[in-house]
């Protein structure tokens, strides 16, 4: 029985480490995370830096909330977005996402 509830947890973490990795391996979704390294940021100002449709980056967005990759809080009428502070870890020794089974480690600002 333990055995089989140890296999169903690391199911669990194995699909949940795969979706995380799926949200960052599209490339404009990795130029957001790469540009909320350096703060928060609302949708018109990520599709400005990105050159994109609003719709388009809302829908990015969307994917990397979902794998809790980014949180979004709202200020006025705007949300800003900013990475997950359980998902995003700023080091000395470089930046990382810990995706689940994963950690990826981050260049450069």
């Amino acid at each position: 029985m333990a055995k089989a509830k140890s296999k169903e947890m690391a199911a669990h973490h194995a699909e949940a480490t795969s979706r995380m990795l799926k949200a960052v391996a599209d490339s404009d979704r990795l130029k957001i995370v790469h540009s909320l390294r350096n703060g928060s940021k609302n949708v018109s100002q990520l599709a400005k830096m990105l050159g994109a449709e609003m719709v388009n980056v809302s829908h990015h967005l969307s994917v990397l909330r979902a794998s809790k990759v980014v949180a979004a809080h709202k200020k006025g009428r705007f949300v800003y977005y900013s990475l997950h502070p359980e998902t995003y870890k700023a080091g000395s020794h470089g930046d990382s996402l810990s995706l689940g089974m994963c950690k990826l480690e981050l260049s450069g600002k």
